[in-house]
């Protein structure tokens, strides 16, 4: 039985993450700031599934804590075969002069730092095994406020996001996908969106 681990699992793409993943039959280290939340996913995911899960609540920020929280792992949990670094955040809606540095900082420490974090503890474990994939996610937050990105069209939803990540975990280990940009119909990029439903 294979294991995935996921990093901000508690809610949006990680959450629909870890339903499709265990209900294919994953074992799931599961993690999230929040003991609770995890607790209750793991309930749900248990009841649903009967999943096998493990929960290590933590800032994907704190590198300290996430080097002890991974190096806790018992052994029979240590053959991670999927790593799924979602945790991640867009904070700030201000003009660039306006903006808030500390909002900057966080973004930096949780979207950049947290996935590299958390990668570096969880590769030696590939490496001696001598296997495992790594999927990293990214935002066009960056880019654009959410609320107007959004605004007049159908946006993709979570379980989108996580058939197409549960698609790249599976497939044979000859392949390698370095880069994926997944928008909806709508939305030719990043900037570009069809707003009137007219698509081709």
């Amino acid at each position: 039985m294979k294991t995935v681990f996921i990093t901000g699992a508690t809610a949006g793409f990680g959450e629909a993450c870890a339903d499709i993943f265990a209900k294919n039959g994953y074992r799931l280290i599961l993690n999230g700031r929040r003991a609770e939340r995890l607790t209750s996913l793991q309930e749900k995911l248990q009841k649903k599934y009967n999943a096998a899960c493990y929960l290590l609540p933590f800032d994907v920020q704190d590198k300290a804590a996430v080097q002890t929280a991974v190096s806790s792992l018992p052994e029979d949990w240590q053959a991670i075969d999927i790593l799924v670094n979602n945790a991640g955040l867009a904070l700030g809606r201000d003009p660039f002069d306006a903006a808030n540095i500390d909002d900057w900082d966080t973004m930096i420490n949780t979207n950049i730092k947290g996935l590299l974090y958390v990668s570096k503890a969880v590769v030696p474990y590939m490496v001696k095994r001598k296997s495992g994939h790594i999927i990293n996610l990214g935002s066009i937050a960056a880019k654009q406020t959410a609320d107007s990105v959004y605004e007049g069209y159908q946006p993709l939803v979570a379980e989108d996001v996580a058939n197409i990540i549960y698609y790249c975990a599976t497939l044979p280990p000859h392949v390698c996908i370095n880069d994926l940009v997944v928008t909806p119909t709508q939305q030719a990029n990043g900037i570009y969106f069809q707003k009137d439903g007219n698509v081709l």
